[in-house]
């Protein structure tokens, strides 16, 4: 079931990379472009680990989800950012579990939107929304519509590895202002997951955000340090074991010692709990 989709969808631009596309190519994906894998290449040049911290992302969702699901005995997810369908995404696992859990993803890309028409069709619990991930009453009122989305209970609500695609603004619409926006709508116990790419080194944040907002034609934001990120969680209860780098939240097998670990940049963040 597709809802949230505007009367024309925006063509997709096989001349200019995407976020979405270039995370898939990262991730061993066939859903982009020459255009996307360029990117990749220059990305590479400038964080070698990229890769890597693509697919520790992905195995940090995943894990996310299954507990979610399992041990918090979470029924309903809205996902932002959601990116192209790849193996296991959110609607799977958290199905797997319980049949009866509800799934919206939101995103923007027409891409994502494309893919996301052919492959979740037969699947009634899971929406699709076409908005952009600040839009929050939109995407509240939308996920809401006909009850799908139930707020006045328990609900596990999704940044994962997007939030360094918004640009700083001095409304509602960045970042930090987001997440307090929205964790306002959330009954209490729901759930908030955030991380996103950061970097202790000028050098690494400024070449990435430079080169990813040249190729994407403005749609980044910035790689940020982690007292940024840690402010998204201002009021919220974190979750054990903390904000971390993504390999170290619950991992199911030992993760990298030091000095295996990336230099460059990582995924870092967490989950916290709405009081």
């Amino acid at each position: 079931m597709f809802e949230g989709e505007k009367p024309r969808t925006p063509s997709i631009n096989m001349n200019m990379p995407t976020a979405a596309r270039m995370y898939d190519w990262l991730l061993g994906g066939i859903d982009n472009y020459d255009v996307d894998k360029e990117a990749c290449h220059r990305l590479l040049d400038i964080a070698p680990s990229s890769q890597l911290l693509a697919r520790n992302n992905r195995s940090f969702l995943q894990r996310v989800i299954r507990i979610l699901a399992d041990d918090f005995g979470i029924d309903q997810f809205l996902d932002h950012g959601s990116g192209l369908p790849t193996q296991d995404n959110v609607h799977q696992i958290a199905q797997r579990i319980n049949p009866d859990a509800k799934v919206v993803y939101v995103d923007n890309d027409p891409a994502v939107l494309a893919h996301a028409r052919t492959r979740l069709l037969r699947n009634s619990n899971t929406r699709v929304l076409q908005a952009d991930m600040r839009d929050t009453e939109e995407i509240l009122a939308a996920a809401a519509d006909g009850n799908f989305l139930n707020f006045g209970k328990k609900v596990a609500v999704l940044f994962v590895s997007v939030l360094h695609c918004l640009p700083d603004t001095n409304d509602d619409r960045a970042p930090a202002a987001l997440i307090r926006k929205i964790t306002q709508a959330l009954a209490p116990g729901s759930i908030i997951v955030i991380c996103q790419l950061v970097s202790d080194h000028d050098e690494v944040r400024d070449g990435v955000t430079e080169l990813m907002r040249q190729a994407t034609g403005g749609q980044w934001g910035r790689v940020r340090e982690r007292g940024e990120v840690r402010a998204y969680f201002d009021g919220l209860k974190i979750l054990p074991p903390g904000l971390c780098d993504v390999v170290d939240w619950r991992p199911t097998a030992a993760p990298p010692p030091q000095h295996l670990r990336p230099t460059d940049w990582v995924e870092w963040g967490g989950v916290a709990e709405i009081l």
